[in-house]
């Protein structure tokens, strides 16, 4: 009996390479160390958890050089070393760069909120659950099998759900946390049906394996398995915010604390299209037909909707700052989802993918400074309405010219050269595609999309109304600001720096 049990064992041991799954892993362990800590700091001393978790994103940031010098891989079959759970590659690491470094910017911004709130908000709670969804998000474009994925979709996910609804007694915050609790379960429970039907038909998790054996699908399961592929799209769908998908983001991102609507607009979408990419152009490229004109029409859908959302927002309006925020990030959400669909119909998958994460690097890069300079106006103006952002040139004016450039990023406007650049390599994977109609789609939103950002930019010019507010900013805010800004500015005047992402190592 012995002899059959120790191949089994031997089968069973697992070579973990720690470097490759470093960073995740340092996040978690902060996460945890923050959570004990928090019993024994005392009240007037919790800043130090902050501080702490900042630490740990950054560190953990610094830990993604030593993965440059080539692709790792482990938890890999011992019968086909090819075959792994967890790969560090090239998608990888720029993707996990942009989740870590997004998840500290918003971690500065909310050491001063979370001052700022006056014990509205516990702080060991908080930092535990950002630090959660943090490492969950950068085991997300690492993982290679349907399981792992979907198991890292939920840890970014579920603490974010109680971030959003932290805010003692406001019941605005609980609202918008229970509907994006439940849109979120709803897709999740849709996903999961998916894979499992993936799964009847194909008999693996591994995508590679998925990719190769969903081709030689028996004639009588082929509906199953093209019903799967669908269904496994929508929970990704919904994280990406694509309509008809998006309707959590506006009451979401107003109830969150504002770093917690920031973290959303960037990792929970970072989360959602490297998720779509790993099922599309690695696990299911011969269902491109399926989900190749699925992904155009959202795409189409995703942007004209965003744009038009943030084109009715009333500049008196309570909230509508972070609404404008919110519907911007939706039509933006169309934009990135353009390569994804051009993949389908391109003879180079890897640039249409390219163009993704090039974009979303810019992205997330100026809309996390957008946040930033957003939660320094709300620390005076409350109800953080666009009309409250007139004459801020008059009160700050390097914050006022730091927004003014984020939004003209966004815009796609000089000297937002970075969003230019961005566009334009979007819109040329489409027409590279053949997607003439998309591109055409995507021309006409660029050019609704001017009139809201263009308004904003202008307001922060014009003479203010009464005496103008200083506005004391705090060296967290300063920093968040100062580092997107840079990144903005360094990337503008060397947008080809972006081009060295469009080289994925997917393939």
């Amino acid at each position: 009996m012995s002899s059959p049990a120790q191949p089994l064992a031997a089968s069973l041991v697992q070579s973990v390479d720690w470097l490759a799954i470093a960073p995740p892993t340092i996040v978690a362990v902060v996460g945890l160390v923050v959570l004990v800590a928090d019993l024994f700091v005392a009240e007037h001393r919790k800043t130090l958890l902050g501080w702490t978790s900042v630490a740990g994103l950054a560190a953990a940031t610094a830990m993604l050089l030593p993965l440059l010098d080539g692709d790792r891989s482990t938890f890999c079959l011992t019968g086909d070393a090819a075959v792994c759970s967890y790969t560090a590659d090239r998608f990888t690491l720029v993707i996990q760069f942009l989740v870590l470094g997004g998840a500290l910017l918003a971690a500065l911004l909310s050491v001063t909120a979370l001052k700022d709130a006056r014990k509205e908000l516990p702080e060991g709670e908080y930092w535990f659950l950002l630090l959660s969804s943090a490492a969950g998000a950068a085991l997300l474009p690492a993982s290679r099998d349907l399981a792992t994925l979907i198991i890292a979709l939920e840890v970014a996910s579920l603490p974010a759900f109680a971030l959003v609804g932290l805010k003692y007694g406001d019941r605005k915050s609980s609202e918008a946390a229970l509907k994006f609790f439940l849109s979120s379960v709803t897709a999740t429970a849709v996903s999961l049906m998916g894979i499992s039907f993936v799964y009847a038909t194909t008999g693996t998790l591994y995508l590679t394996q998925v990719a190769d054996r969903i081709q030689h699908v028996d004639g009588q399961f082929h509906t199953l398995a093209q019903t799967g592929v669908v269904l496994t799209l929508v929970g990704f769908a919904f994280k990406t915010a694509a309509v008809p998908f998006h309707f959590w983001v506006p009451d979401t991102y107003v109830g969150a604390p504002l770093p917690i609507a920031a973290y959303l607009s960037v990792i929970g979408k970072a989360v959602g299209f490297s998720g779509l990419i790993l099922l599309t152009v690695v696990a299911l490229p011969s269902y491109a037909d399926v989900w190749g004109p699925a992904l155009a029409a959202l795409a189409a859908l995703t942007m004209t909707v965003g744009n038009a959302g943030a084109l009715r927002q009333q500049a008196t309006r309570a909230y509508s700052a972070v609404r404008l925020l919110a519907w911007s990030s939706v039509g933006q959400a169309g934009y990135l989802l353009v390569p994804i669909a051009a993949a389908a119909y391109s003879g180079d998958a890897e640039k249409s993918i390219g163009s993704t994460v090039a974009y979303a690097l810019m992205y997330g890069a100026v809309n996390l400074g957008a946040f930033a300079v957003a939660a320094l106006v709300g620390r005076t103006k409350v109800l953080n309405r666009v009309a409250d952002y007139r004459g801020l040139y008059a009160s700050s004016p390097l914050s006022a010219l730091l927004l003014a450039f984020f939004l003209l990023c966004l815009a796609g406007l000089p000297p937002g050269i970075i969003g230019l650049f961005a566009k334009v390599t979007v819109f040329s994977a489409a027409v590279d595609a053949g997607l003439g109609w998309l591109a055409v789609v995507m021309a006409v939103n660029v050019v609704i999309a001017l009139f809201y950002y263009l308004q904003w930019t202008a307001l922060l010019f014009r003479a203010p109304e009464g005496e103008p507010e200083k506005h004391r900013v705090p060296g967290p805010v300063t920093a968040a600001i100062a580092l997107t800004g840079v990144l903005g500015v360094a990337l503008s005047g060397a947008p080809q720096l972006v081009l060295r992402f469009t080289d994925t190592g997917l393939f």
